[in-house]
């Protein structure tokens, strides 16, 4: 059906998009992926998710944590001074 076009795009021609369209979109949607439509040898169209629907795999997000810069000495001193200075939450009203 598809032949990757690079890393992260997929191509598909306008014929197996309009016979799986359904598909396509939620490939799209739930898993992040991207398509190059061709048309007669022409790349006519690109479907990618929206930027501010992109999902994260599990995966990708461990991998982010791991490559996060750790938070130096001087930013946990500030987190202690803001919880120390909070005092206690009142208890909630939906405990029995």
């Amino acid at each position: 059906m598809e032949t990757k076009a690079k890393s992260t795009e997929t191509k598909i021609t306008a014929t197996e998009l309009a016979r799986n369209l359904s598909d396509v979109l939620n490939r799209v949607r739930y898993k992040g992926e991207s398509f190059v439509v061709v048309r007669s040898g022409e790349v006519v169209a690109r479907l990618e998710p929206r930027p501010e629907h992109r999902r994260v795999t599990l995966g990708e997000f461990v991998e982010i944590i791991r490559n996060a810069p750790k938070p130096d000495e001087e930013f946990l001193e500030d987190l202690r001074r803001i919880r120390a200075s909070q005092g206690s939450l009142p208890p909630s009203p939906w405990e029995s």
